[in-house]
């Protein structure tokens, strides 16, 4: 054997090979830092601590790690051309992570049959970073933490090559640091309350400051404190607690405040009893009795657990959740986006008894310009810098957990230059029954024993439910972002997945916003009490205090719910599985939180106290209307001109390059997919994945999101956003649910609201009530909409505090809300796609165009805005949904897409998309002006097509609601006349040029973009 057990492994790009990864570090790094590194080579790095000879270092290296056709092995000396000067090596902290790690050192056992224990690490995985130009050290510096990793989990060697490479390799070890601190609140003034929120990040505002303080000097209160051992004072602990629980992220204080609501523009005045209580709850409460009324009883869980469910058939449930992760992704964007995926994996994964098998991923993200040019406020990263970081983000948090991302979108504005939108949303099927027991229910009982599964505890994290409740600004913590690891959840998902199917788990949820304290102290409320011991908590690092491992969400981790007679098959299985367990304390039934570190209490609060105590906020709201008017174009127009620029717009131009770098195939389930036709380039409307393999049963999936609209009416914006995803479900073959009695056909929508600090302040929030306004107008359509198509809300979330605020400005989202949708597709073998598929096809506009230009992206190529907004019509718009669901029904319609977005001609050259030999010739009514006709964005629209020979049945059909345009050609031309006038004519070749040669796509090409958003 060799006389030292650590080696060191190099992987170095073979002489004439393309090295991709340091051609995108050099670009970013002159893009984003104006730093000049001359040509980059990238090397992976394993340094292995286990004794292997010569001969077995060499057989490993070339045999399990080393691709021959790419790459070159240096064994125990760094390789290093003379050519460069300098270097970076990014390893990992003491305790981090390590999946390309692990996995080496998976290979190592199984190639030399070892048996090695997993919990100690032997291999350990780094990137070297060789640098053509000599740079300074701290530009080295500079450029590591900024682009090649993240100082809280990693570590960095810096320097010039003719030194030599210092290496840097992690030493495990160490424990917590058991200090907890007392913080005396008695005789602070309501200024120093106030303080003390914000210098901990609490994000409580002066009355819940009051609020605990006059609850922990409560003569009670003194009395159980004494009987726990604790002094007088709360603990930094608890009040740690106290502020994750009680946070905006948690409590979704400002859906719960009463408003007081008044509408200047049409004297109405009115109390509203909560947004969510009165416009969330309440409509789905009313869709509910209509759906029971009706014989539908597919409604299973709404709004009390991680995610919602509803029943698919007898046997199983079909699981969804959506939500945000905004505030991570400004400051991280690659860390805040892998983690809002697993993080939302985790959600229906962990629903009810827990084991769902997850069956896709989508996203809708929301950006400031990638050709931003203008100025950036301290702390603030460039809008482009953040679209490829959040776009990685999703890409590794999807396909390394083996989840198709089968659905999104991407919005550009500049008000998304302070703060990305990043949402993410995961379905799921979890059986009806698990181990004889209703799947969806969580049952507890004191004496269960508290178990965490999954990663390990560290730093990353800490702070994240209330730093997402407050305001961004440049002294953001880094510590709120948390670290994912899709290679550690997803032997946690698998884990999860057998023990619950063998009976093994009561309940289970995810260590999200909080960490142990948030997913405990909720699940303490179904058994009425807990206590946690916090020194049995593992650790990713040393020196964590006792609030700071209690509130940590580093990823990856779930609670579970364990009977002690089941603990030894469910440690035997993990061990099986390599899973970590940890067994770190009770559930009890005394009505408090207890929470110890090596037996000395740290923690001990009443849990009507923890989420029954916060104060509830009363807020005004007053609605004005805004200075709008309709501008009026030139009267000369060329509208083939218009149209190449509408499908080269940044809202509206191809997403083919991100696309691309999603698994939308995985598991192969996935029937429509984002891209389809001939070319593979036609963009779809709904993705519609497959349940399983045993039936043709499957789920449509949609995105209705329209911001812009809300510069002009808030209602309308909410409605429309709602009408759109309900159409593209239809679109695709969907049917609307509770049409006839017991019919079956599901739908299960989440909710998610983004929207700027809504709360009135005359000096720091100024325009407060009239943003909260527009908030009470968004969730009233959004009551309207669900009680008229009788589709129920089963989960949602809101992201309040969507500013950026730095040297003295403060950046604004605009009102944002994102409807995701999902429906029942009965047999996926009947979904239609958007594409054209023959010459001489029918083309027909299906509904009616109205004069509603504003807000249109038609107005936007103009720098205008406009009043004229497209208006909801739910009434008309569901009787059109039945009969183009009728039509779907009878096999009539060959290709159907939604209007949305640059009106009918954009969507009639997309629907030509998936075949560049086909064309079409059409004539339009001529009723309005050939721009409203050809670009109107009004709702409730599709632009379809019949075979010839079913003519006369669909019209007879549709019974006037379908305007026949004309055909579909094979020369390759678009061809429509207005008024006996050819007011557009362009190749399919071109319309597609324009469109694929859009500012995203060559964003993701790595070009420099100079055109106006």
């Amino acid at each position: 054997m060799s006389n030292t057990a650590s080696h060191t492994i190099q992987l170095i790009p073979r002489p004439g090979q393309h090295d991709g990864e340091g051609a995108r570090v050099a670009e970013a790094a002159r893009r984003h830092l104006h730093l000049h590194t001359g040509a980059v080579q990238t090397s992976a790095v394993y340094t292995v601590r286990y004794p292997l000879t010569a001969a077995q270092l060499q057989s490993f290296a070339a045999q399990c790690l080393q691709d021959p056709l790419l790459n070159d092995a240096a064994l125990d000396q760094w390789a290093v051309a003379p050519e460069f000067k300098s270097y970076i090596l990014v390893a990992k902290g003491p305790g981090v992570t390590d999946d390309e790690g692990t996995s080496a050192q998976n290979a190592l056992q199984d190639f030399l049959g070892l048996d090695l224990d997993i919990r100690t690490q032997h291999i350990f995985s780094k990137r070297l970073y060789l640098l053509e130009k000599e740079l300074p050290e701290t530009d080295l510096r500079h450029l590591a933490e900024e682009l090649l990793g993240n100082k809280l989990i990693n570590r960095f060697v810096v320097g010039h090559t003719a030194q030599g490479i210092r290496d840097f390799t992690p030493q495990p070890g160490g424990g917590a640091d058991s200090t907890t601190h007392t913080i005396r609140l008695e005789h602070l003034t309501d200024e120093e309350l106030v303080q003390l929120s914000k210098e901990n990040v609490y994000a409580l505002n002066l009355e819940e400051m009051q609020a605990i303080r006059d609850h922990f000097y409560a003569p009670a209160t003194q009395i159980s404190r004494a009987e726990a051992g604790l002094t007088p004072d709360p603990t930094d602990c608890e009040l740690e607690i106290l502020a994750q629980t009680w946070s905006e992220h948690c409590k979704h204080k400002e859906f719960a405040a009463v408003i007081r609501y008044r509408n200047a523009v049409t004297g109405e005045e009115k109390e509203v009893d909560g947004l969510f209580k009165t416009y969330i709850k309440g409509a789905t409460s009313e869709v509910d009795r209509l759906l029971r009324a009706n014989g539908n009883d597919w409604l299973i869980k709404v709004f009390s657990d991680n995610a919602g469910a509803v029943r698919i058939n007898k046997d199983s449930l079909f699981v969804w959740k959506v939500e945000t992760h905004n505030s991570p992704s400004a400051i991280d964007p690659y860390g805040g986006a892998i983690t809002g995926i697993l993080g939302n994996n985790r959600d229906p994964l962990a629903t009810g008894i827990g084991g769902a098998r997850l069956l896709f991923n989508t996203n809708v993200l929301c950006f400031g310009p990638p050709n931003w040019s203008g100025p950036l406020l301290t702390g603030q990263l460039h809008p482009r810098r953040v679209f490829e970081g959040v776009r990685k983000g999703i890409e590794d948090g999807g396909n390394k957990s083996g989840v198709p991302t089968v659905n999104g979108a991407i919005v550009f504005d500049e008000r998304y230059r302070g703060k990305p939108l990043v949402y993410c949303g995961t379905g799921a099927v979890l059986p009806m029954q698990l181990d004889g027991k209703d799947a969806w229910e969580k049952i507890i009982d004191a004496g269960d024993r508290i178990i965490m599964a999954g990663g390990r505890v560290g730093k990353d994290g800490i702070h994240g439910a209330t730093f997402s409740s407050i305001e961004l600004d440049e002294a953001a913590p880094a510590t709120a972002v948390q670290i994912g690891s899709p290679i550690t959840q997803k032997l946690a998902m698998d884990f999860l997945l057998l023990a619950t199917r063998r009976g093994l788990i009561k309940c289970s949820t995810d260590n999200g916003a909080g960490g142990l304290s948030s997913s405990v102290g909720e699940l303490a409320g179904i058994s009425g009490g807990a206590t946690v011991e916090l020194e049995k908590v593992p650790l990713k690092y040393p020196g964590l205090r006792p609030w700071e491992i209690f509130l940590s969400e580093s990823q990856e981790r779930f609670t579970l719910v364990v009977e002690p007679s089941k603990l030894a098959e469910l440690n035997a299985l993990a061990a099986e599985m390599e899973v970590e367990l940890s067994d770190i304390g009770q559930f009890t039934d005394n009505g408090r939180l207890d929470v110890t570190f090596d037996g000395q209490p740290v923690a001990s609060l009443a849990l009507e106290f923890l989420h029954e105590g916060v104060p509830r906020k009363v807020l005004d709201a007053e609605w004005q209307l805004p200075t709008l008017h309709e501008p009026k174009l030139p009267a000369s127009l060329d509208a083939t001109d218009l149209l190449i620029k509408l499908l080269g717009a940044l809202n509206i131009c191809s997403r083919e390059a991100v696309i691309r770098q999603y698994d939308h195939e995985v598991k192969g389930r996935t029937v429509v997919k984002p891209l389809m036709g001939r070319t593979g380039q036609a963009p779809q409307d709904a993705a519609v994945v497959q349940f399983n393999f045993e039936s043709w049963e499957g789920v449509a999936v949609s995105n209705g999101i329209l911001p812009r609209y809300g510069d002009i009416d808030p209602y309308q914006m909410s409605a429309g956003a709602f009408d759109e995803a309900v159409r593209q479900i239809i679109s695709v073959g969907g049917k609307l649910p509770n049409l006839t009695p017991g019919d079956g056909i599901f739908w299960s929508v989440n909710d998610n609201f983004c929207v700027p600090d809504s709360v009135y302040d005359p000096v720091t929030n100024p325009d407060g009530k009239q943003k909260l306004a527009a908030l009470v107008q968004l969730c009233e359509a959004l009551r309207d909409m669900c009680v008229a198509y009788h589709i129920p809300l089963t989960s949602g979330k809101d992201s309040m505090k969507n500013d950026f605020k730095a040297d003295g400005q403060k950046i604004s989202v605009p009102p944002t809300v994102l409807y995701s949708m999902t429906a029942l597709m009965p047999d996926v073998r009947r979904a239609v796609t958007s594409d054209f598929k023959a010459a001489g096809d029918v083309v027909y506009l299906l509904g009616d165009t109205y004069d509603e230009l504003g807000g249109s992206e038609l107005y936007h190529l103009f720098g205008e805005l406009g009043q004229n907004v497209p208006r909801v019509r739910p009434e008309q718009a569901k009787e059109l949904y039945q009969k183009v669901s009728e039509a779907h029904e009878q096999n009539l319609i060959l290709s159907c897409h939604d209007l949305s977005d640059g009106g009918l001609a954009v969507a009639v050259a997309e629907s030509l998309f998936g075949d560049d030999n086909l064309g079409a010739e059409l004539t339009l009514a001529g009723a309005l002006p050939a721009p409203t006709e050809l670009f109107s964005e009004s709702h409730s629209r599709f632009v379809a097509t019949v075979a010839p020979e079913d003519v006369v049945a669909f019209e007879a059909l549709m019974n006037g609601r379908a305007t026949r345009l004309g055909i579909v050609t094979d020369n390759g031309r678009l061809v429509i006349r207005h008024q006996d006038k050819t007011v557009v004519d362009a190749a399919t070749a071109d319309l597609r040029e324009a469109w694929s040669n859009g500012p995203v796509n060559r964003v993701m090409a790595g070009e420099e973009l100079t055109l106006q958003a």
